[in-house]
């Protein structure tokens, strides 16, 4: 074996042994917070409930039995039924699905969006960079919730189109914390070896400063999840995103405001299993935040 051949198993191991020990230090870091625990039990059981729907549900969502409506809660319907005689509980547990899937929709749009539009921005720079912040700037000028709304109004109301102005309405915050991490390192002495070296623009965007930018990234979207969830169900509210009759929490919040004084649960539950998916989203993005400094790991 060459030197050369051993200093390249050499340098495999040492990644090896560096991935493992990031590992084990994520690990720690996450035992010993009883609240990132929490959090990640929440949303670990929210992906669970919305994988086995269909078995946990014990009516059909979408069944209307005029009969039994605006009953209250009971051995035959667990949360009660809505207006339409539909069971809360079934409703809520298909609902898992809708939530889940709009808050992780939203992020796979809004992240690699706002990365790609701050790692440009924060390396090339100069009119690139003015551009580009300026129209973040605009959309930043707006509270995200009013500007979703502006835009799934503008649009047809739907659950597609209510997850796109959603999208829109985010990736600025993306962009702007990208770039700043993308302006502390793009002139350190890493990257001009890598440009010494011969690597292009686009080599250094691509394999140098993205992956740098990823872990603030994922910190971000992780605490944004609770947002948009928050936003979805708005959106779902005013009836500009999920439409009648799907399973959707805030739509199932409106369907019940009428009723909230008298039949409480119609609103009420689904209300509390939004205030619990938000809680544990935001738990997470938490313990994610200290899991990924590296303050913390030195600590």
């Amino acid at each position: 074996m060459t030197a050369q051949n051993l200093t390249t198993v050499e340098v495999r191991m040492l990644r090896a042994e560096s991935r493992k020990r990031a590992l084990q230090d994520s690990w720690t870091l996450w035992k010993r917070n009883p609240v990132t625990i929490a959090g990640t039990l929440i949303i670990l059981s929210l992906i669970l409930i919305a994988m086995v729907a269909p078995w946990l549900a014990t009516h059909d969502p979408f069944d209307q039995i005029l009969a039994d409506r605006l009953f209250p809660p009971s051995l035959d319907y667990w949360f009660g039924t809505d207006n339409l005689g539909r069971d809360i509980y079934s409703r809520v547990i298909h609902g898992s699905r809708l939530t889940l899937m709009i808050a992780f929709v939203v992020a796979l749009i809004s992240g690699p969006i706002g990365l790609v539009v701050g790692v440009l921005s924060g390396y090339l720079g100069g009119m690139v960079d003015e551009v580009l912040m300026r129209l973040s700037d605009i959309f930043l000028a707006f509270p995200k919730l009013i500007l979703a709304i502006a835009f799934a109004a503008a649009l047809e109301p739907g659950l597609t189109n209510a997850i796109i102005a959603i999208s829109i309405a985010n990736w600025p915050s993306y962009a702007r914390l990208v770039r700043a991490e993308t302006l502390a390192v793009r002139n350190s002495d890493y990257i001009d070896a890598v440009r010494i070296l011969g690597a292009g623009h686009l080599r250094i965007m691509i394999y140098h400063l993205t992956p740098m930018c990823l872990s603030t990234l994922i910190v971000r979207v992780s605490l944004d999840m609770g947002t948009i969830i928050l936003i979805a169900a708005g959106l779902g509210f005013l009836g500009l995103g999920a439409q009648p009759p799907a399973p959707e929490w805030g739509l199932m919040v409106s369907d019940g405001r009428n009723y909230l004084v008298d039949q409480w649960w119609v609103s009420t539950i689904p209300g509390i299993a939004i205030l619990v998916v938000v809680l544990g989203f935001n738990l997470v993005g938490d313990g994610l935040r200290d899991i990924l400094d590296p303050h913390q790991r030195q600590s």
